[in-house]
C-alpha cells in the first residue's frame, strides 16, 4: 500500500529517466535526510548511496561546512549575476582556483547551472569562434556512441543514447556519433585492447574524411563513460584518438562533469585516461552537487576570439541567469578547500584498490560478464552466458532488477544501458564502508540469479 508521500508525488511529479506508467503503480522512494554514504527513507531505513546519487555527492551527506557557506553566502550577498560587466569575489575566487588545478592552460571560466547546458555553451563557443575565424562550414560535433552529454537539445543531440533521441526529434543537424570504445562489447575476437583502440581511432578518422576536414570543428568526450555503462576505456585510447584530433584540426572537448575532481584518483579524468583537452566541462563534484553549478575552460585562443567578435558586434550575446552564482561559488570554493585540505585525492588512491577488487571480484558470479572501473567508479555488464557474452532480452531488464533486490538490501545503485550496472560512491567512503556496499550487492545477486532460475532466463 502506497504511502501518503508516495500517493502526492504521484499526483505532482514528473520524474526524469523514469517508466512514469509503472511509477505510477509502483510510486518513489521518498528519502527524508543523508549522513555520510548513507541516506535514509522516510521509515528510517538507511541506504549506502552506491552512485553518489547521480555520481555527484562526492563529499557525502550532510556536510556541516559546506552547509554553512551556503548560509553564510546567502546571509551576505544572496544572489549577484556577472552580466553587463558586474562581478562578486566568489566567483573570481572560484575560477583562480579552476584555473590553478586545470589539466590543461586555461585563459578564462564560465559558469552555468548544469553539464547539459555547460556542453550546449560549448557547442555555441564553438560555433562562435569559427565563424569569427572564417570557417563558416567548420562546424559538425562528433561525439559517441553510448556516450552521455545532457539533455538540452543540443547537448542530447551529442548524447548517444536511444532514448534520448525517440520521439525528441534529435539529434539535430551537424551532430555525429562515432563507434563506442568498449572493449568487451565491440572488440572483435582476440583483438587487443591497443588494437581495439587502433580500429576506433582509424574509424574517427574514416568519418572526419568522409565529412571533410573543413567541416568538422569538435569531438567531445567523457574520459570515462557514465550513464552510457560506466565504461573505462581500452588502453591506448585516447592517445590514439588524440592524433587523428590533431592531424585535422579538430578540438577536444572532456566532458569532465561525472570523472572531475578526485573521481578516478586525479584532479580530473583527464590526467588518468592520457587525454588531452583543448577544453573542459565540468560539474556535479564542484560543489559536491550541494547547489547547481557548472564551469567551462576556456582556452586563450578561444577567449581572444571572443573578445575580438564583442568589440565588433557590441556585445557577447550568451549568459544565464545564475551563471557565477554567488552562493553556488561560495559552496565550490568551501568544496575544492576541503578536497586540498583532507588530501581526498590521495583518500581515493587508498581506498580504490579494495574497491576495485571488490567490483572484479563480482566477475566470478555465472551472470556477470564485465567488471571494469578505475579510481572509484565502475560498471558490470550481465550476460547470459559468460563464454559466447550473450546478452539478456533486453525486456527482461536483468540489471534494473537487480538494482531493485540491491534497494531491498539496503543499497541504492543504477541500472544502465545494455544491463549495465554503475558504481560510483562518495569519495569519502571508508573501506569498511566498501565492503559492506558489496556485501550488500552480493546478497542482490544472490536473488537476481534465483529469480533467473525461476523466469527461465539462464542458459
Amino acid at each position: 500500500m502506497l504511502t501518503n508521500a508516495q500517493v502526492r508525488d504521484i499526483e505532482t511529479l514528473v520524474h526524469p529517466y523514469t517508466n512514469l506508467a509503472t511509477h505510477r503503480e509502483a510510486g518513489p522512494l521518498v528519502l527524508e535526510r543523508g549522513e555520510g554514504v548513507r541516506v535514509f527513507d522516510s521509515a528510517g531505513r538507511d541506504y549506502i548511496e552506491g552512485l553518489s546519487g547521480l555520481w555527484c555527492t562526492s563529499l557525502g551527506y550532510s556536510n556541516g561546512e559546506l552547509v554553512e557557506a551556503a548560509r553564510e553566502q546567502m546571509a551576505k550577498l544572496p544572489f549577484a549575476h556577472l552580466f553587463s560587466g558586474r562581478s562578486h569575489d566568489p566567483a573570481i575566487e572560484l575560477a583562480e582556483k579552476l584555473k590553478e588545478i586545470a589539466p590543461m592552460p586555461v585563459s578564462k571560466i564560465y559558469y552555468g547551472s548544469s553539464g547539459s547546458d555547460a556542453n550546449d555553451t560549448q557547442i555555441k563557443m564553438i560555433w562562435y569562434m569559427n565563424n569569427a575565424l572564417g570557417r563558416p562550414k567548420k562546424k559538425k560535433f562528433i561525439a559517441r556512441l553510448k556516450g552521455y552529454h545532457g539533455v538540452t537539445v543540443a547537448s542530447a543531440s551529442l548524447t548517444g543514447l536511444p532514448y534520448n533521441h525517440i520521439d525528441f526529434d534529435l539529434p539535430i543537424q551537424g551532430i555525429l556519433h562515432t563507434s563506442c570504445p568498449h572493449h568487451y562489447r565491440f572488440g572483435h575476437e582476440g583483438e587487443t585492447e591497443e588494437a581495439f583502440s587502433a580500429r576506433m581511432a582509424a574509424e574517427l578518422e574514416e568519418m572526419i574524411l568522409r565529412e571533410g576536414p573543413d567541416t568538422v570543428a569538435a569531438f567531445i568526450a567523457e574520459p570515462v563513460m557514465g550513464a552510457g555503462g560506466a565504461i573505462v576505456p581500452p588502453k591506448g585510447y585516447f592517445q590514439a584518438i588524440q592524433t587523428v584530433l590533431n592531424k585535422y584540426d579538430v578540438l577536444m572537448i572532456a566532458d569532465e562533469v561525472i570523472t572531475g575532481f578526485g573521481r578516478t584518483g586525479n584532479w580530473f579524468g583527464s590526467t588518468t585516461l592520457g587525454c588531452k583537452p583543448d577544453t573542459i566541462s565540468c560539474a556535479k563534484a564542484l560543489t559536491s552537487a550541494y547547489f547547481p553549478l557548472s564551469a567551462i575552460f576556456i582556452p586563450e585562443h578561444m577567449h581572444d576570439v571572443l573578445v575580438d567578435q564583442s568589440r565588433k558586434i557590441g556585445t557577447f550575446g550568451h549568459g544565464n541567469t545564475y551563471s557565477g552564482h554567488p552562493v553556488g561559488c561560495a559552496v565550490a570554493l568551501k568544496t575544492l578547500e576541503i578536497y586540498h585540505r583532507d588530501k581526498i585525492i590521495d583518500r581515493v588512491r587508498k581506498v580504490a584498490p579494495r574497491f576495485l577488487a571488490r567490483l572484479e571480484r563480482l566477475r566470478e558470479h555465472p551472470m556477470i560478464g564485465e567488471a571494469r572501473g578505475v579510481g572509484l567508479i565502475g560498471g558490470i555488464e550481465f550476460v547470459r552466458n559468460k563464454h559466447t557474452r550473450e546478452q539478456f532480452d533486453v525486456k527482461k531488464a536483468v540489471a534494473a532488477k537487480s538494482c531493485a533486490f540491491a534497494q531491498e538490501e539496503g543499497l541504492i545503485l543504477r541500472n544502465l544501458a545494455g544491463d549495465r550496472v554503475a558504481f560510483c560512491p562518495p569519495l569519502i567512503i571508508s573501506e569498511a564502508e566498501i565492503d559492506e556496499l558489496f556485501d550488500r550487492y552480493e546478497r542482490a545477486l544472490v536473488k537476481t540469479q534465483n529469480w533467473a532460475h525461476a523466469e527461465g532466463l539462464l542458459a
